[in-house]
């Protein structure tokens, strides 16, 4: 495959003083995993958020199947197929499954009332694909919910609006065994339907359990990026600490001017 589904090239990013990205590259194809990996400050928010239309690079650019593209907004990145799961998943605890997953994005009849027949059946017709099954009704508020469920919701509400890249932050933090387990199947599960899913996590064995392939960015560069199968977690914990960086920070932008 010659093009990747999603594609970030040169990526630079800065916020007053601080140089959050400094030439960092990643991508991802469909029907993959790819783990960012990387200590704190090493610019994985930065980089999804910039992907997400939440920051505007400074320079880089961004290729969706092969071509450039702008994305300036929140909508930009939604229209094109990619949407994001953020670590504190977005649901409103009040609120039913059905009423979360069409939160702001409502479906209405023809005479101009929620159609709540059309939406529940569309909530359980994603779930099931998802093979989210512990849910006893798509009509219980959130707040009732595990923490693995709570997950499995707020990834089913990105794939509803047909995304093709999904990007998850942390998605088993504060997890039990045993929903993590749940969230890891329901990780391969979106890959298994020919997504493009990016992993943000600091958990290696799930890493290495769920990723195809591994991005590490440190201080804001892109320092490896490995095949599961070919690499090790011992090697991608030294890529995380000790990876050479290209060059110093804040050289190439003094150069750029």
């Amino acid at each position: 495959m010659s093009e990747h589904l999603l594609e970030v090239r040169g990526a630079f990013k800065h916020f007053g003083a601080v140089q959050a990205l400094s030439g960092a590259s990643l991508h991802v194809d469909a029907g993959t995993v790819m783990a960012l990996v990387g200590d704190n400050g090493a610019g994985k928010t930065v980089m999804t958020k910039s992907i997400a239309g939440i920051y505007v690079l400074d320079r880089g650019e961004i290729l969706w199947e092969g071509k450039p593209v702008t994305i300036s907004g929140p909508k930009d990145a939604a229209r094109l197929g990619i949407e994001v799961v953020y670590q504190d998943l977005a649901l409103c605890d009040n609120l039913d499954v059905v009423e979360n997953m069409y939160l702001g994005r409502e479906t209405l009849s023809t005479v101009r009332r929620l159609d709540e027949a059309k939406m529940e059946a569309e909530t359980r017709r994603v779930l099931r694909d998802l093979s989210v099954t512990t849910l006893q009704s798509v009509r219980l508020p959130v707040a009732s919910m595990s923490g693995g469920q709570r997950q499995s919701i707020a990834v089913a509400k990105a794939v509803l609006w047909n995304s093709k890249v999904v990007i998850l932050d942390e998605p088993t933090a504060a997890l039990g065994v045993a929903q993590t387990r749940q969230v890891l199947d329901l990780v391969r599960r979106l890959a298994g339907q020919g997504l493009g899913v990016i992993l943000i996590s600091h958990n290696m064995s799930d890493v290495m359990e769920a990723a195809d392939y591994i991005t590490v960015l440190r201080l804001g560069q892109t320092v490896a990026h490995f095949k599961k199968t070919e690499t090790s977690q011992r090697e991608i914990v030294e890529a995380i600490t000790a990876g050479q960086l290209s060059y110093v920070p804040g050289m190439e932008e003094e150069a750029a001017v």
